[in-house]
């Protein structure tokens, strides 16, 4: 499977399937795909000791890597083979303490395309809908020069 062929939805739905391994980052900050469509990237991440603040709380970068993360995911899904992207402006609001041991569900969906950007928001919530970080993000369209 050679991935540089492939769309950014193609290699998304491959690492969702398991074709595709996660990357590294998602051992780090433990997430995996649950769902991809065109515009729209779904994960399930889960805080643990690894990630626990001197406070005893779970530190906020571990909401912001997932919001980077899925929101990033979400524009990639919209790009063509041979196109990257990269994250130029993201904002995180961290709206409750990110419990610890619980598998949460982040969403991130593309409102907003052009040639050289990208926006997504995104949300990571509980299975009963309780939002703890909501985020926007602007993705750079990197394109191949033409030759």
């Amino acid at each position: 499977m050679n991935i540089a062929n492939m769309t950014g939805l193609e290699l998304m739905q491959a690492v969702a399937r398991g074709d595709v391994p996660h990357p590294n980052m998602a051992i780090t900050i433990p997430m995996k795909f649950v769902s991809v469509e065109k515009g729209v990237a779904i994960f399930e991440a889960t805080a643990d000791d690894r990630h626990i603040n001197p406070l005893g709380g779970v530190h906020g970068g571990f909401a912001a890597t997932v919001m980077d993360s899925v929101t990033g995911c979400a524009v990639h899904s919209m790009l063509d083979a041979g196109v990257g992207y990269g994250t130029i402006d993201l904002n995180v609001k961290m709206l409750k303490a990110v419990p610890k041991n619980t598998s949460l569900k982040a969403e991130g969906r593309v409102i907003s395309m052009s040639n050289s950007l990208g926006v997504s928001q995104g949300k990571l919530v509980d299975e009963t809908g309780k939002v703890y970080a909501y985020a926007s993000a602007t993705c750079m369209i990197m394109r191949p020069k033409a030759s």
